[in-house]
């Protein structure tokens, strides 16, 4: 049986659109809740290992989500469909986000549109990736 955080390996098929990644649990009430900016900092260590850039810099995640309780949601994407990490990115991005202090449940939801580009990356990785 596979961990609940866990998504099925790589294959020839390409994930499905709204495939999700699971890790965390539910904040013990009274604890302080993460700030969006931790979020973003464990994402920035999280790097697709045939680019020499994280995840967040690369333009992958398109949306944020922090809730009261200290829940995140993240709308992620990968460079293509036929990625050879699709099937382990979203669930290392779900763990690495439910180790943040302060956050409780991560849910990471996989979608293909719009799709990825170069634009997408920030300054960081455009000179990382010597694309300026």
């Amino acid at each position: 049986m596979m961990p609940p955080y866990a998504m099925p390996a790589a294959s020839e098929d390409p994930p499905e659109e709204g495939e999700i990644a699971r890790a965390g649990s539910p904040l013990a009430e009274g604890t302080p809740v993460a700030e969006k900016d931790a979020v973003i900092e464990a994402l920035k260590e999280i790097h697709d290992p045939e680019i020499p850039v994280n995840i967040y810099d690369l333009g992958l995640i398109y949306e944020i989500d922090l809730s009261e309780k200290g829940d995140v949601s993240i709308l992620m994407t990968l460079t293509a469909p036929a990625c050879p990490v699709a099937g382990i990115l979203p669930g290392e991005t779900a763990q690495k986000v439910a180790a943040v202090p302060g956050v409780g449940e991560v849910v990471v939801n996989l979608t293909w549109e719009p799709g990825w580009t170069m634009d997408r990356m920030s300054e960081v990785a455009r000179v990382a990736l010597d694309m300026f």
